[in-house]
């Protein structure tokens, strides 16, 4: 069956897929909320009326919860927002699918030096709390981001991130139990 992004995104938080109406239910949740009119911004962009509708509301929404992600970002299905509250994306960032992002995270643009640019986040990341990735950096699949790193450089696939500056040591199960239901 064909579920919606919606959908894989919900699935995420509780592990199984939900009918609009448990959706609706679920929105209660300031992250779901979020999430879920993010999809809808993104869904309807090219659409004048509806889409500036969704922009308007998501615009209201990112001032009363604090997060400040756009329908621009290329986001894939299954992202988990943990907790609410003060995030940033920049909306040319691009982020891969079941990617968790926690409270406090940065996701920014670099406006000089050889990482001019944005970050490009790979498959099933899972970023912890205030941590800042900034700049043209590749972030690989299956990475885990400490809370509080401060990440300015390429990191492969299979890797535990942490500290300021950033290092990195290869894990083949690095977000082993960290990222759960996977769409």
């Amino acid at each position: 069956m064909g579920y919606s992004i919606i959908q894989k995104d919900f699935y995420r938080e509780c592990g199984k897929y939900l009918s609009a109406f448990q959706i609706f239910k679920k929105c209660f949740s300031p992250n779901l909320h979020y999430v879920y009119i993010l999809r809808k911004a993104q869904k309807h962009h090219r659409k004048p009326i509806i889409g500036t509708y969704y922009k308007l509301l998501l615009r209201h929404y990112q001032i009363k919860y604090g997060f400040q992600i756009y329908p621009e970002t290329e986001i894939g299905e299954g992202l988990y927002l943990g907790h609410w509250g003060q995030l940033v994306i920049n909306p040319k960032a691009k982020i891969g699918k079941n990617c968790n992002i926690a409270q406090g995270v940065t996701i920014a643009q670099s406006n000089r030096g050889r990482h001019q640019g944005v970050p490009n986040i790979g498959n099933e990341v899972w970023i912890g709390p205030n941590a800042v990735l900034v700049g043209n950096i590749s972030i690989g699949n299956n990475v885990l981001i400490a809370p509080n790193a401060y990440v300015n450089t390429d990191i492969p696939d299979n890797s535990v991130v942490m500290g300021n500056p950033a290092t990195f040591t290869e894990n083949v199960n690095a977000t082993a139990s960290y990222i759960n239901h996977k769409v």
